[in-house]
């Protein structure tokens, strides 16, 4: 294991789909414990595991409601324990993931705020409505409709950013900060070696009034004290061990926040998830549209992050898959004839950016999109939500599918594909069925296969996590963006004490040549996804489809 986080690699598991080991048909804790060698196998850190905490599961685990205690769906807190020991014997810390923003309304501070007792009201934010039947502001809920719900007993309303079971923490409150930081206090003496901060930016709400836009982000995104609440945190728990990680996801954010987030001697966090990069095939901020994903954008962003970040010693997470994104191979690669070497590519270009490398269960795979074609087979709430918005709008039954079938983040959820059994391995064939459907696909795309494959994307990804380890050039080295406007390349150099390395990616399923290429006579050609691409030596560089390599000099 690697204790310098910009050397280690993290590997995210959504266990509800990871590996079902008592036949239920929902993935447990067990089951984590049971494929850590595997996991050991593709050579990562630290493990994240998303939300197994009790919770009545209506944000899949997003709403919290006791941060002491385990889900009895996932097992036990005897199993969490043995999954800190045992990943600590193979070198892999466990990252938790962090709900702070909201709790579910079945906790039990919500309970008691709601029986009225003015303590724990104050933990939340409620709010007088301007007028009868009139929330307090016009702001939008994340899932859709007024972010405000209606209490008849206070005549008042609350606060929820996303689910109206999901109800905003008041961070204003001391009393509020204080509990966060026992429960913080609680996983680090249990073991947990990392912490990922769910939408962690938006605990500081700068005020509650009309949004022009009806969004109201502007007034909860970055907030006024939200440095402040983090410095704190950092201060009071997990900066007092600099083993820990701490990664935060931030929505919306700006550069020039995260610069502070994730500053070397900021003391908040040691690193961000921003997601401007995976809004390329959005309409502005619009989610819920059918466009193609726009290239030049996507190189412009991703270059903008990594080199001004630098410049303000700051560090990324580098990423394009989590339980909350599509699949990348289904969405900037090909599903079909390159398949193979789609996937490779998009891997290469994020694990050798300046950033800690972040793969989501079943990406080292090239784990595709759903294969669903009815809304029934959607389990997510702000999936099912936007079929019937996108429905109210005008849209027919079938063009509000599509877009929910490109765009629902279920396509990040469908089970892990372990073999090619019945239910691929995610639990046995006489189990009940998996709480989301397998993807038909896992007869072809599984890791029994791919394990036994020193060609797959499996052993491809391994060879990718090795090399950071191998190369500090990787880890530390400065990064200069290549081929800047070229309208089908992908290509930047990495540069660290008299060490360079270059690395280029076709992002298209046709050949292209790259003009003005550098001239890599003299360099060791690291990885590729085919053999060794022509290189003229008059600055042209020739690329198959999809193609990828990495020089070192």
């Amino acid at each position: 294991m690697s204790t310098d986080f910009r050397k280690s690699t993290v590997y995210q598991i959504y266990p509800k789909s990871f590996r079902d080991t008592n036949g239920d048909g929902l993935g447990d804790l067990r089951g984590v414990i049971e494929k850590l060698d595997y996991i050991k196998e593709l050579g990562v850190d630290y493990i994240w595991l998303t939300p197994f905490f009790v919770s009545p599961q209506n944000d899949n685990g997003y709403d919290v409601a006791d941060y002491y205690n385990i889900d009895p769906a996932y097992g036990t807190m005897k199993d969490v324990e043995e999954l800190i020991a045992e990943g600590k014997k193979r070198g892999i810390g466990l990252m938790f993931d962090m709900v702070f923003n909201h709790v579910s309304t079945s906790h039990e501070w919500f309970r008691k705020a709601m029986e009225g007792d003015p303590y724990y009201k104050d933990f939340f934010i409620f709010r007088k409505g301007k007028g009868a039947g009139v929330p307090p502001t016009n702001w939008e809920s994340k899932f859709g409709g007024n972010a405000w719900e209606y209490v008849e007993k206070f005549d008042e309303y609350y606060l929820h950013l996303f689910d109206v079971t999901q109800a905003d923490l008041n961070w204003e409150n001391e009393n509020v900060r204080k509990e966060i930081q026992k429960i913080l206090k609680f996983w680090m003496e249990k073991g947990v070696r990392g912490f990922r901060f769910d939408v962690i930016n938006l605990i500081s709400k700068a005020c509650y009034e009309d949004d022009e836009t009806g969004d109201g982000r502007k007034y909860y995104t970055d907030g006024p004290r939200i440095h402040q609440y983090l410095k704190e945190m950092h201060d009071a728990t997990f900066g007092n061990d600099e083993g820990i990680v701490t990664v935060g996801e931030m929505s919306s954010t700006t550069m020039e926040n995260c610069y502070k987030y994730a500053g070397r001697d900021t003391g908040e966090l040691s690193m961000v998830f921003s997601f401007h990069h995976l809004k390329v095939d959005f309409m502005g901020n619009e989610k819920w549209v059918l466009v193609p994903a726009d290239f030049q954008k996507l190189k412009d962003i991703i270059f903008d992050w990594q080199t001004k970040m630098a410049e303000h010693n700051a560090w990324n997470a580098v990423f394009w898959c989590n339980h909350d994104q599509p699949r990348v191979v289904s969405r900037f690669g090909d599903e079909g004839k390159y398949w193979k070497e789609s996937a490779k590519m998009l891997g290469t270009v994020i694990h050798c950016l300046r950033g800690t490398p972040y793969v989501y269960q079943g990406e080292e795979l090239g784990m595709t999109n759903t294969d669903f074609t009815d809304i029934s087979q959607f389990r997510d709430v702000e999936s099912l939500n936007h079929y019937q918005i996108l429905q109210n709008k005008g849209l027919s039954d079938s063009d509000a599918l599509r877009i929910i079938q490109i765009h629902s983040r279920d396509n990040g959820r469908t089970p892990m594909q372990w073999d090619d059994t019945k239910y691929a391995g995610f639990s046995s064939e006489d189990s009940a069925e998996p709480w989301i459907a397998v993807n038909g696909n896992h007869a072809r795309i599984n890791a029994s296969d791919q394990l036994k494959d020193e060609d797959s994307i499996f052993h491809y990804y391994q060879k990718l996590i090795a090399m950071r380890k191998e190369l500090d050039v990787i880890a530390y080295g400065e990064i200069e963006p290549l081929a800047v406007k070229d309208p089908c390349i992908f290509a930047y150099r990495r540069i660290y004490n008299g060490h360079e390395l270059i690395v280029a990616a076709n992002f298209y399923g046709r050949e292209c040549t790259w003009r003005d290429a550098p001239d890599v006579t003299g360099y060791e050609r690291m990885i590729g996804n085919y053999t060794a691409p022509a290189n003229a030596g008059d600055g042209t560089m020739n690329f198959r489809p999809y193609e990828t390599a990495v020089w070192y000099k």
